[in-house]
């Protein structure tokens, strides 16, 4: 049974909607761009989870620090993608990785940081105050209590966080650093658009976010059990 009898015909041109042939022939680029894409993710990921972390230290400790910082991270939050890769590729140039990463990164920082100052705020007061009874700085209750009790509601916004973020590296690919956005620009660019190719990279960029936010999940639950035991209750 040939491929074309199986799946759908597309109006423009007669050209199937999916070719196996079109994937077994890119089979190596698609590995290479879906790889291109977890490392932008993860590269955005890790760079906006360390400045959080200390953006959200500082404003526990500084509550007027946290308006500002909640501010600035929103207004960073609604620049437009292709505005923010425009304004840095005079500096850091058109194709460069940092020109990809840079406004990745910003756009988790409203999420994160929220997410993690909710987190430590909702820790229970007799908590704190056992803690403190023990002899614990406030350094070391931070990062031996707060932020441990607070990791299911990091994990959450993580997970918000690496969602978008799969999804906008996409947009990348206007940069030539667009992972799996390569093969949507590509199929759309064409002479005859090919379906095929804007299938694999949709498809793909899909699956990946759902399986990173489902190892998030899973990770989120082995590292804080005890929230497993309170939704239970």
């Amino acid at each position: 049974m040939r491929v074309s009898s199986v799946f759908p015909v597309s109006a423009q041109g007669g050209r199937p909607l999916f070719e196996w042939r079109w994937v077994d022939r890119n089979l190596d680029e698609i590995f290479e761009r879906l790889g291109e894409h977890i490392t932008l993710t993860a590269a955005a990921l890790a760079i906006g989870l360390v400045v959080s972390i200390g953006v959200s230290v500082l404003s526990l400790r500084r509550r007027w620090f946290y308006v500002v910082a909640l501010s600035a991270a929103g207004s960073l939050y609604v620049i437009p993608s292709l505005g923010a890769f425009a304004v840095l590729v005079p500096f850091t140039g058109l194709t460069s990785f940092t020109t990809a990463v840079i406004p990745l990164a910003t756009y988790t920082l409203l999420i994160l940081i929220r997410n993690i100052v909710t987190g430590v705020e909702q820790v229970p007061k007799e908590v704190r105050e056992a803690a403190l009874g023990m002899g614990f700085t406030r350094t070391r209750l931070l990062w031996q209590v707060e932020l441990p009790l607070a990791l299911p509601v990091v994990i959450a916004g993580l997970r918000v966080a690496a969602v978008t973020t799969i999804g906008l590296v996409t947009v990348t690919s206007m940069l030539g650093k667009g992972g799996l956005g390569y093969f949507i620009r590509a199929g759309i660019q064409t002479a005859t658009p090919n379906p095929t190719s804007i299938i694999v990279g949709v498809g793909l960029s899909v699956v990946l976010a759902v399986l990173v936010d489902l190892l998030l999940w899973l990770g989120g639950r082995a590292l804080a059990p005890w929230s497993r035991k309170a939704a239970s209750r």
